[in-house]
């Protein structure tokens, strides 16, 4: 037995039908996994400043495998009549059946009466955009904002309005590289991960 494991391992190129074999393999791997359960989406723009930069490659989970859309998830979508349906970055301010209302004059948003708490936003609510509000958000479908939100074309615009669910591509889960930010012209590389 051992004679025949030797004769296999001095086998002229062997070793390079291992290497070849593995590499086909992983990427094999790598297809199946960004054709059906993840894919990379660059950031373009500044709407989900300072969350997101312009530029910035995010790693994003396939609709399929999500689950459902809970509020504060940043998200990719594409709808045909908008943005001549290019993908756009935007996070979910509220979900089916909920009512959301924005006070323009304290740039205050409200989902169900409640004040949402928004760190991530780079300042607060002062344009319209044209929907009347308050808004409840129907069945299938969520509510976008941009966290720039007078820097951001979204739900608010009646062109966009509510997105079915179907118009999500899915969830972004990691910032895989920076852009360059608008305010250093450089990349911050310790913005590398989860979102």
């Amino acid at each position: 037995m051992p004679d025949e494991k030797k004769k296999k391992q001095e086998q002229p190129g062997r070793g390079l039908y291992d290497w070849a074999q593995a590499l086909v393999c992983s990427v094999l791997a790598a297809v199946v996994l960004f054709a059906f359960g993840a894919r990379v989406v660059g950031v373009s723009g500044g709407s989900m400043r300072e969350t997101l930069q312009n530029g910035d490659l995010l790693l994003v989970v396939n609709r399929a495998f999500c689950g459902e859309f809970e509020r504060g998830d940043v998200v990719i979508a594409a709808k045909a009549e908008f943005e001549s349906g290019e993908p756009i970055v935007k996070r979910v301010v509220a979900v089916e059946g909920e009512t959301i209302d924005i006070d323009f004059d304290s740039g205050v948003v409200c989902v169900d009466g409640q004040a949402l708490e928004e760190p991530y936003i780079r300042e607060a609510t002062f344009l319209s955009e044209g929907t009347e509000f308050p808004f409840t958000v129907p069945e299938g479908c969520v509510f976008l904002m941009g966290d720039n939100r007078n820097g951001s074309r979204d739900s608010r615009s009646p062109e966009l309005g509510a997105v079915d669910e179907r118009c999500l591509i899915g969830r972004a889960v990691f910032l895989l590289l920076p852009g360059t930010t608008e305010d250093l012209g450089m990349r911050e590389w310790n913005r590398i991960g989860k979102l």
